[in-house]
């Protein structure tokens, strides 16, 4: 069966691929996995409610409202493809090493003020995320934005193919993932692969103007720039902690923006979503509301106060870049008692033994009360004397922090997505 005829029978229906999440009239793709198959859900789908369930494995084949296809998730892909060209919508595809998923929520908070807007929920960003994207977009949605991730060469041009942006948005191009690309050079090849692609579709391209290496990538593509030397979106950072307030330049004067967000970095993201909303001819009081309104969530810049402390929880992800600016910031406040507690950086290769050592060597040079490592990579680097302590796991923490629970300080936490270290804020 042709994808046009797959896509008839189910057009206009919910995709879902999690039987935990099936509402009736649903269509369930049973994806395999390293371990589980989704076609041993199928019935269990259908028992639920699904309209369809869409299978690859001929042993499910006699389960009643079951289509059997080759690949359920490469019939997934091109549905979703297929889906995204009857759309005929702009779509805007936001890629880069750290803060994509904080610029692509306060892109959707702007562009939400004048269009229907449908973005990628949480960090559903690859090869199954953005064909579910896409696929959650239906006739009254006026505007899509996708964000798209990699770990491997080759992802964002794949992905591209999928969600064909006609904006690309790279927030930046640091170290993240170096076992899956193997080099630097590679990430940023793999991450420009989206401008290439709005290079092919005469689309348009929303640069940092102060990123040097996207810059040059850009250069020959139509492109907005924003930033300290911004052409769509000038402004200055104005305040950091504890909420970052950055000076947007407008025609009438100097507009200040005071967000909910922590630390510097974001800066960068808030003027994206700033020259995103421009380029879309929404106005700049729109626009400063639409990011004022916006807390982060989801453990990314999350200020949290406890009975005793207060934590700035950034637990999501990390890499070397977002640690060495987010240390940097955190350096920065004024507190007596300030303390950081970093998980392990994973999918490093060659560069985890000299990242962690850096990373470490870095924080002993602030005025931090203790620092807190966590993880097999900072084990050598344990030093009592120093105030420095060292856990091999987030649970082996635990039961230190029930005995020794910090009080009024400031607590920063931050590590890679594996060492789950929003655990311990119960704790904390």
């Amino acid at each position: 069966m042709e994808i046009k005829d797959i896509y008839s029978l189910i057009e206009g229906r919910t995709v879902t691929t999690d039987t935990r999440n099936i509402n009736s009239g649903d269509v369930f793709f049973a994806l395999k996995g390293e371990n589980f198959d989704g076609n041993a859900f199928a019935g269990q789908a259908i028992e639920n409610g699904a309209f369809m369930a869409i299978i690859d494995n001929p042993r499910y084949a006699d389960l009643p409202r079951t289509l059997l296809v080759d690949d359920t998730l490469h019939t997934l892909q091109q549905v979703a493809a297929y889906h995204r060209e009857k759309l005929g919508i702009p779509i805007l595809g936001i890629t880069g090493t750290n803060g994509k998923t904080t610029t692509k929520e306060l892109c959707y908070a702007v562009a939400s003020k004048k269009y229907s807007t449908v973005a990628t929920k949480g960090n559903l960003n690859n090869h199954i995320g953005v064909p579910l994207t896409l696929l959650s977009m239906n006739a009254s949605t006026e505007f899509g934005i996708v964000e798209m991730g990699a770990n491997h060469p080759g992802e964002i041009e794949f992905l591209c193919n999928i969600a064909n942006p006609d904006y690309g948005l790279i927030t930046n191009v640091g170290e993240a993932h170096i076992e899956g690309f193997g080099s630097k050079e590679m990430i940023i090849e793999t991450k420009t692969a989206l401008y290439r692609h709005i290079a092919r579709k005469n689309g348009k391209v929303i640069v940092n103007s102060t990123d040097q290496i996207l810059m040059e990538h850009a250069a020959n593509i139509e492109h907005i720039t924003y930033g300290d030397k911004g052409s769509l979106a000038k402004g200055e950072l104005v305040q950091s902690i504890p909420n970052m307030v950055l000076d947007l330049y407008t025609q009438h004067g100097h507009l200040y923006i005071k967000t909910n967000l922590i630390g510097g970095y974001n800066y960068h993201n808030a003027m994206a979503a700033i020259a995103f909303g421009r380029l879309l001819g929404i106005n700049d009081e729109a626009i400063a509301k639409a990011i004022e309104e916006y807390t982060p969530g989801n453990m990314r810049s999350q200020l949290i106060k406890s009975e005793t402390n207060t934590i700035v929880l950034d637990a999501y992800n990390a890499n070397p870049t977002s640690m060495t600016v987010a240390i940097e910031n955190f350096a920065n406040i004024r507190h007596s008692d300030k303390i950081v507690i970093l998980g392990e950086m994973r999918e490093l290769g060659h560069r985890e033994e000299s990242a962690h050592k850096e990373l470490v060597e870095q924080v002993c040079k602030c005025d931090f009360k203790q620092i807190i490592l966590v993880g097999k990579p900072f084990e050598c680097h344990a030093d009592k004397t120093n105030n420095i302590l060292w856990f091999e796991n987030t649970e082996t923490l635990i039961e230190h922090l029930k005995v020794n629970k910090p009080e009024k300080s400031i607590i920063f936490v931050k590590g890679s997505r594996g060492n789950r270290l929003e655990r311990i804020v119960e704790h904390l």
